[in-house]
């Protein structure tokens, strides 16, 4: 979830069905800090990335601040590069 969160957070569909995903996943594995991040990063997410300011790397999971740019891997650099 935390690598599609990098490749479609500049989509802000993408990118809020993959804190969708996240937030249930949380639910499952009864981590509440990881639902309360991700009702936060969907009330917001999208909207970030209609706006074209996210922070490029980002995994997107409670562990990580919202805000925190983060380097790509090298296997999504080239999938993004093709796209571009």
């Amino acid at each position: 979830m935390e690598r599609s969160h990098v490749i479609g957070q500049s989509y802000p569909f993408e990118h809020s069905y993959s804190h969708w995903l996240m937030l249930n996943f949380g639910f499952k594995q009864k981590d509440f800090k990881e639902v309360a991040g991700q009702l936060i990063r969907l009330l917001v997410g999208g909207w970030k990335s209609f706006i074209n300011h996210v922070p490029k790397g980002n995994t997107g999971g409670s562990n990580v601040p919202p805000l925190k740019k983060m380097e790509v891997p090298a296997d999504l650099k080239f999938i993004l590069n093709q796209h571009n």
